[in-house]
């Protein structure tokens, strides 16, 4: 990480926040290797008997990524029924679409695809490129829980279980990615600079949200964190037995988040993501901080042609002139705290205060109790 986050900090040792944030994340969230096993196994005894005399007993998001796609074979070798479900946002890869159709259909697992409607969705992202914020990806991030969410409750089903992960994921600086769970802030930057109406746009209001994240119903669940869960030995496994393939990046199954992340963020706003991709492998022990600014040094494309041909490919497909989109890359960035939020209400920051102080309770608490346990 360096300075490209305008909030990053360095202690006297030259150790930022982010590196003390993942530690203090890995010993309040993750339990000891034989404590976590036993905390899986409990886990998928109340998965089962929450799905007893039910076709499915949980649900999985599915991607064609690596983490999505671990999860998948995962969850199936742990004896679950899952029901995948699969966004189609319009930007699918066809690596994407053929990994997602290869992994399911060894695990015998079933897909249920929401497509989604694509003049509303081309017109949202239009709107957050005109916003000129570096969250263009909020929209998407939204739509899967909120279809997710649906799903479940549509089907009676109280888990779902996502490829969220501490071990590779908990280092990204807030300012680089802000409101995924912000209707207002995406209503609001869409009334502003979009169009046509969202009748169809999959989402959750802020009651709805509190259900999801703070009651816990449905239950959201990212099982890799209760595993030791290594990047390179997942991708082998996969690739083995699934017969994945790999695309080359995190989350470059999308051909729009692979433009989005390898040209428009560290061109416009000097945001490369891959800095926090690394730096939480690198504080996992995955690979060394060598291997990680050799990495770095790289472009973040593969080719110069395939740049050039997903620009090509992005401006046409969302309607632009050449003359235009670089009119939008020319706009002043913006951020979050630029527009009206759900975060910027007095009612939003009282609830994050208690919810803090409950945390770090429960943290106290939880750590008393691996003290008696380990002494």
């Amino acid at each position: 990480m360096d300075t490209s986050d305008p909030e990053i900090e360095f202690d006297e040792r030259g150790i930022c926040n982010h590196c003390r944030k993942y530690g203090e994340l890995m010993q309040s969230n993750l339990f000891p290797a034989q404590e976590r096993q036993r905390r899986l196994q409990d886990l998928v005894s109340r998965i089962k008997e929450s799905g007893r005399k039910k076709k499915y007993d949980c649900l999985i998001g599915v991607s064609g990524g690596t983490d999505s796609t671990y999860t998948a074979y995962l969850v199936k070798n742990l004896g679950l029924r899952p029901l995948a479900v699969h966004l189609d946002n319009g930007w699918d890869s066809e690596l994407a679409v053929s990994n997602i159709e290869r992994t399911l259909k060894k695990l015998k697992i079933d897909l249920y695809t929401y497509i989604i409607d694509w003049e509303e969705f081309r017109d949202l992202q239009l709107a957050f490129l005109r916003a000129s914020t570096p969250d263009c990806e909020i929209p998407t991030d939204h739509a899967i829980v909120a279809i997710l969410s649906k799903v479940a409750l549509r089907n009676n089903i109280q888990y779902i279980i996502l490829g969220v992960n501490i071990a590779t994921e908990a280092i990204l600086p807030p300012r680089w990615s802000c409101g995924h769970g912000d209707w207002k802030y995406i209503r609001g930057i869409h009334k502003k600079f979009g169009k046509i109406k969202l009748r169809t746009f999959p989402h959750y209001n802020f009651i709805q949200w509190l259900s999801y994240f703070y009651i816990k119903y449905p239950k959201f669940i990212n099982i890799l964190d209760y595993v030791n869960y290594n990047k390179k030995e997942a991708i082998k496994i996969i690739e083995e037995r699934l017969e994945w393939r790999n695309y080359g990046g995190k989350h470059c199954e999308s051909i729009y988040t692979r433009f989005f992340q390898g040209y428009i963020l560290p061109k416009k706003f000097r945001y490369d993501k891959r800095r926090a991709h690394l730096s939480a492998l690198i504080c996992s022990g995955q690979i060394t901080r060598e291997e990680a600014i050799r990495e770095i040094e790289k472009d973040p494309y593969p080719s110069e042609e395939l740049k050039k041909e997903d620009k090509e490919y992005v401006i046409k497909k969302l309607r632009l002139s050449e003359k235009e989109f670089e009119g939008i890359m020319a706009l002043p960035p913006k951020q979050f705290d630029d527009y009206s939020s759900y975060a910027s209400s007095l009612g939003y920051k009282l609830l994050s205060f208690c919810w803090r102080k409950i945390k770090n309770i429960k943290r106290v608490i939880r750590n008393e109790k691996r003290e008696s346990i380990y002494s």
